[in-house]
């Protein structure tokens, strides 16, 4: 296929099928910024949706749900996946302590190290006895949401993974919006407290 024959907005549309786009990848927050409207008329056409959080910092595109009375509905690109409990729960711990990191002012990222997360979590295992087998289980939650793109590793320590430093992705507020998130506050209530 020859360049000329490619769209020039290409490899934006191509980064944001990698996952999801931040400002601070500059060259392609700008090319986004500027190719947005052309990006967003190719991706209607395709049955998705580009959503730009300038204010965040980031974008995504996203699959709207199917229109059920559609002659031929759009197979899905992609797949919803359930987290666990302990994974669903800690999206909640996170969009929390981004909630009181944006409250307090003090910067634009969240950094976190293991040991500050497991310690928010742990509040919620308080029937654990075994507290050393329940910090190691905690890895689970924080490598499933490390592969669908809310952490991210920004400091390793190798000698002392507890100090290893994470940083929550902006995007978590787009995944777990504030609808979503009572909606989540009120099932894990029932699931922890149920009804006699």
């Amino acid at each position: 296929m020859s360049e000329r024959n490619t769209a020039p907005f290409a490899h934006v549309f191509l980064k944001l099928m990698q996952g999801t786009i931040y400002e601070d990848e500059r060259a392609y927050w700008k090319d986004l910024l500027g190719w947005q409207t052309e990006l967003h008329k190719y991706l209607q056409q395709v049955g998705l949706q580009l959503v730009i959080n300038e204010a965040d910092g980031f974008a995504r595109i996203v699959q709207p749900d199917n229109d059920e009375n559609a002659d031929r509905p759009l197979p899905r690109l992609m797949r919803k996946s359930k987290l666990t409990y302990e994974a669903t729960l800690l999206c909640i711990v996170l969009r929390e302590a981004l909630e009181e990191f944006d409250l307090k002012g003090t910067g634009t990222k969240l950094f976190m190290t293991q040991k500050e997360i497991k310690e928010r979590l742990t509040l919620f295992f308080k029937e654990r006895h075994n507290r050393s087998k329940l910090l190691k289980d905690l890895n689970k939650p924080i490598n499933s949401l490390l592969g669908v793109g809310i952490l991210r590793v920004s400091r390793e320590d190798a000698t002392n993974k507890e100090m290893q430093q994470y940083e929550v992705k902006r995007v978590i507020k787009a995944i777990v919006n504030n609808e979503k998130l009572e909606e989540i506050k009120t099932k894990l209530n029932l699931h922890v407290n149920p009804v006699q």
